[in-house]
């Protein structure tokens, strides 16, 4: 039998319009996080029909029931197990009660992950899992579902049982059930499991998935680059997007958001052109976002389109550093009053350090005093940063600085870690927290810590530099670490930011890295106001620097990034620049050293997609500007 669905997208010149995030806004009106959210269709019927209702009333046309936790295994961590079909049959009920005003409605039958591992990655067979999903599968169709959404799955052991229970339902009916399928990513673009997202399109395309697609994982820009990737792989596949508002963040005990509605109505026209089918929004986004993408597409019936960025592959560096030197070259331009630039580089996913070196070779020549390497940025795995270091420094010769994360790191192996640079010859350290494995390639692995930032810099300072370890043992020699902190120039509570950094002098920082800003006047700002509590900060500051690459890289940083703000005038200078954007960028980011040469004494300059050239240009016009 035809589906109105199916029919609804092959005849449709635009995408159909999916709802928003549920669980986003049940949190936001009472319901605790720890609470079972699928529960909430037995107890406050009336919430979830109202969050229905206000999506419907934004455009859009599916609505997903509020079930995405509602199988046996997440129901059983809150012993209602039993409670399965009741709780699915009333998420479907709530759904079409909710519709009743708007007769054109689809009615999308929730199914998320089961929320535990599955063999050959964990203890639940393949069989076992099909028949959980079989079950809630069974429990929508039966309640009346246009569709079945199998969404937020990771793992395609996972998705593919989840598939052939939905398809085995659908063979028992005497009606259509179209499946969608769709995969969340982490922020390297591939699952947890390291799937890409042309296999993943491959793998749900062979498993007979009507329409396939990613949901959640970050904001509009990353999904717009993996529906791309996914329908190169797969051209002749229905696609369905539904990013989150962005990255999430912590605010006074509440998790935020960062991308506002009018945004997702860009992305809208974008994710149009880019092919796909079904669009809509996950974690963090409202009904207003919906009526954002509604309009747009409204106003955009056919051309719908806006310029992509292109991501490249990250790019590898490498350094020497002279033996026994008792202070570094870092310390020693500081200590002269030079203004010093650094670049970062990131550690490569692989065993190849090829780009590594080029990349550092090309930073070198243009005159960077020191090349940064970051630890397991975003928590991804990538090689160790120590064995970088030692390739940049030993085969391009240019001085490093290491990145020292505190977490997942404990005690033992801090110090272990520390002996280890050492030996290595590294002698620059930036001490910072790190990101959580929560994010990450292995969201379960271990995220303790034994010391905060302020105490890793004091077992640094006063401990290896002076010949001991945490418990006073001496180490046969005093080790000469040029250490540095970090410094957020726009914090939130800029009061609770100057007393971190206080407690980080008293530890004996030696220099401080400050997030990127946009505002010259950021930094003044804040030392006068830290001035005002402890005295004058009298340590070098370098700051940072974030080139901007194009209009829409502007824009993602400017509603997607927390922390970042970028003026108003910035954003369209680089709207207006169009294919002259990257020169645009080095342009700004050229003035804004310069601007903030009266107060800092250095530059952390950190390229974006890999373009070392961009940041090449933007240190060898500031070296000619410094003669």
């Amino acid at each position: 039998m035809t589906s109105k669905f199916l029919s609804l997208l092959e005849a449709s010149p635009a995408p159909l319009v999916a709802d928003g995030a549920m669980g986003t806004l049940l949190h936001a009106r009472g319901a605790p996080f720890d609470q079972c959210f699928d529960e909430l269709n037995l107890t406050e019927p009336a919430t979830v029909e109202g969050i229905h209702h206000e999506y419907l009333e934004a455009g859009a046309q599916i609505i997903l029931t509020n079930t995405f936790g509602a199988n046996q295994f997440k129901l059983a961590k809150h012993g209602l197990e039993d409670q399965e079909e009741n709780i699915n049959r009333a998420g479907v009920e709530l759904a079409r009660r909710a519709a009743a005003s708007f007769p054109e409605t689809l009615i999308a039958g929730d199914i998320g992950p089961l929320g535990v591992r599955l063999a050959p990655f964990g203890r639940i067979h393949l069989e076992e899992a099909r028949q959980a999903f079989s079950r809630q599968a069974a429990a929508l169709a039966a309640a009346g579902v246009d569709l079945i959404v199998i969404e937020t799955m990771s793992d395609l052991y996972e998705i593919r049982e989840a598939i052939r229970a939905a398809l085995a339902v659908r063979n028992s009916l005497n009606r259509s059930l179209p499946i969608v399928a769709s995969v969340t990513f982490t922020r390297d673009d591939r699952t947890i499991l390291g799937d890409s997202p042309e296999k993943v399109a491959h793998a749900l395309a062979e498993a007979q998935a009507d329409v396939i697609g990613v949901n959640c994982s970050s904001g509009p820009a990353q999904l717009l680059r993996l529906v791309k990737a996914m329908h190169a792989a797969v051209p002749e596949a229905k696609l369905w997007v539904k990013p989150n508002a962005g990255w999430p963040e912590q605010v006074g005990g509440r998790i935020m958001y960062p991308a506002e509605a009018d945004y997702f109505g860009d992305y809208a026209l974008a994710f149009c052109e880019a092919g796909a089918s079904v669009i809509g929004g996950c974690c963090g986004t409202t009904p207003r976002h919906i009526a954002s993408m509604r309009k747009a597409l409204d106003a955009n019936p056919r051309g719908c389109g806006m310029p992509v960025l292109q991501v490249a592959e990250a790019a590898d560096v490498s350094e020497i550093i002279p033996e026994k030197e008792p202070d570094s070259k870092l310390a020693q331009k500081l200590a002269q009053g030079k203004f010093v630039i650094a670049a970062e580089m990131d550690p490569p996913r692989g065993l190849s350090t090829h780009k590594l070196i080029a990349g550092a070779s090309l930073l070198a020549e243009s005159g960077a005093d020191v090349i940064n390497v970051a630890d397991s940025p975003m928590a991804r795995m990538r090689m160790s940063a120590w064995a970088v270091c030692e390739v940049i420094q030993r085969q391009v010769g240019v001085e490093t600085t290491l990145h020292f994360p505190i977490r997942g790191r404990n005690l033992l192996r801090v110090q272990g870690d520390l002996l280890a640079a050492y030996a290595l010859g590294l002698r620059n350290i930036f001490v910072i927290m790190g990101d959580p494995t929560s994010v990450g390639d292995y969201p379960e692995a271990a995220d303790n810590y034994d010391l905060v930032p302020s105490g890793l810099i004091k077992l640094i300072k006063q401990g290896f530099n002076a010949g001991v370890d945490h418990s006073g043992t001496s180490i046969g020699q005093p080790t000469s670490f040029f250490v540095g902190a970090a410094l957020n120039l726009t914090a939130a509570d800029p009061d609770q930011e100057s007393l971190n950094i206080h407690r980080k002098v008293l530890a004996g920082a030696d220099f401080f890295i400050t997030q990127p800003i946009y505002r010259p006047q950021d930094g003044p700002n804040f030392l006068e106001r830290y001035a005002a509590r402890y005295g004058l900060l009298q340590r070098p500051v370098l700051v940072g620097i974030l080139p901007l690459v194009n209009s829409r890289h502007a824009r993602f940083l400017q509603h997607e990034v927390p922390g970042i703000s970028i003026p108003e005038e910035m954003l369209k200078l680089m709207d207006e620049a169009g294919e002259s954007s990257p020169q645009a960028g080095i342009e700004l980011a050229t003035s804004l050293i310069e601007a903030v040469r009266p107060w800092a004494q250095g530059v952390y300059l950190m390229p974006q997609f890999n373009r070392y050239d961009l940041i090449a240009e933007i240190i060898e016009a500031s070296k000619v500007l410094d003669k």
